[in-house]
């Protein structure tokens, strides 16, 4: 598969999803006819049955068919790839029999970038998608049943960065309308005050605008401030972090463009340890973490090469750094598979290409609401 043929099964408008054509495109989708589904919640039965209709949702809506093509694209394949990884997340209640799909939003963002990624889908396009289907649900509930006490409005100014807005509430509806549900309606009227919060608040086409960069990392992070009042930015230290797979390119990049500036890196760590990749992780990472301490407290600029490929794992990273009142500035890099591998393999690592086929199955690529900037390189330049 590769993104010709992935173009070829967007409809234009007018025209109906071909079904035959997905499954023999994206032999994965095949999986989801033989997924049940809580009863409850989709009636019509398996995933596959409900992808195909929401799909057809979709198709409907005024605002695909005024889509531009790649806007088609990605509100398409999108709905198509919302559900693909509940069939590796599916959970059944022995005692009461109740189905359950959970994480199938994240996991599936994953599964979307690897399929996306090995065809080629360009990475503007590939990432709108996959960061759609990482909160396809959140626009349900984000008003009402919001469990982690942010507000509907920071909910929507965050997202605003992350992807647009009015594709999230396109697909969301799309997801609603594509199923047999009692309470369908109550969750529609949920998406379209959602939908008319967001173009109150300026961000349902796009980012919610702020003073300056510094006041949106600490309100995203969770600081009581205003987007439109500026804050005091501190003294601190001015650290570019990188983040990408292995053997992406990154000491490329810093020796290119910042052979001046001090470097921690949990490889320097373990070779000034003696230790081989996956040998005490943890004594690597205190060793690294001291030396960015002492980088810190000096107010100092340097660089963090490390993969930081998780968002997990990239937390840890970011909440050290702003604790001691860094700018942060993310360098993505990535490479088409096969240059990685390649690339791995004429290098002197206890790295294997096995270990980074692993690391896959964490990747998440960092969003522009982890920093006061985010960059994003491949093999063509600058995304």
């Amino acid at each position: 598969m590769d993104i010709r043929q992935l173009k070829g099964l967007v409809p234009a408008p007018g025209q109906n999803l071909d079904e035959k054509a997905c499954l023999e495109a994206i032999p994965a989708l095949a999986r989801l006819a033989s997924t049940p589904q809580d009863p409850y919640y989709h009636a019509e039965g398996d995933v596959w049955t409900h992808t195909c209709m929401v799909v057809e949702a979709l198709l409907a809506q005024p605002v695909y068919q005024q889509a531009t093509e790649e806007q088609r694209f990605v509100l398409f394949i999108a709905a198509l790839l919302h559900d693909i990884s509940k069939p590796d997340t599916t959970v059944i209640d022995t005692e009461t029999g109740r189905i359950g799909q959970p994480g199938h939003s994240r996991r599936g963002a994953i599964d979307a970038r690897l399929l996306l990624w090995r065809a080629g889908v360009p990475f503007a396009l590939r990432e709108q998608v996959c960061r759609i289907i990482s909160v396809h649900q959140l626009p349900f509930f984000a008003l009402s049943g919001n469990r982690s006490g942010q507000s509907p409005e920071f909910i929507l100014h965050k997202l605003s960065w992350e992807l647009p807005v009015w594709m999230l509430c396109a697909v969301a509806e799309a997801d609603m309308q594509g199923r047999t549900y009692e309470g369908k309606q109550g969750v529609l009227d949920e998406i379209e005050l959602f939908r008319e919060l967001a173009a109150e608040e300026g961000c349902l086409y796009g980012p919610r605008e702020f003073v300056d960069d510094y006041t949106r990392v600490q309100y995203f992070r969770g600081a009581r401030v205003h987007p439109d009042y500026s804050l005091h930015e501190p003294e601190g230290s001015r650290v570019i972090v990188l983040s990408g797979m292995p053997a992406s390119g990154k000491n490329t990049w810093v020796a290119r463009h910042h052979p001046d500036l001090p470097v921690i890196s949990f490889d320097d760590a373990r070779e000034a340890l003696g230790l081989r990749h996956g040998e005490n992780e943890g004594a690597a990472a205190h060793f690294a973490i001291d030396q960015a301490k002492a980088l810190l407290r000096e107010k100092r600029p340097f660089v963090w090469n490390s993969t930081h490929l998780s968002a997990q794992m990239r937390k840890k990273t970011l909440d050290l750094l702003y604790a001691y009142q860094a700018n942060v500035q993310i360098e993505y890099l990535e490479m088409p598979e096969k240059e990685i591998y390649r690339r791995n393999g004429n290098r002197d690592t206890s790295l294997r290409n096995d270990d980074i086929r692993r690391m896959l199955f964490k990747w998440e690529v960092p969003l522009p609401t982890e920093a006061h900037r985010v960059r994003y390189h491949g093999d063509q330049g600058t995304f």
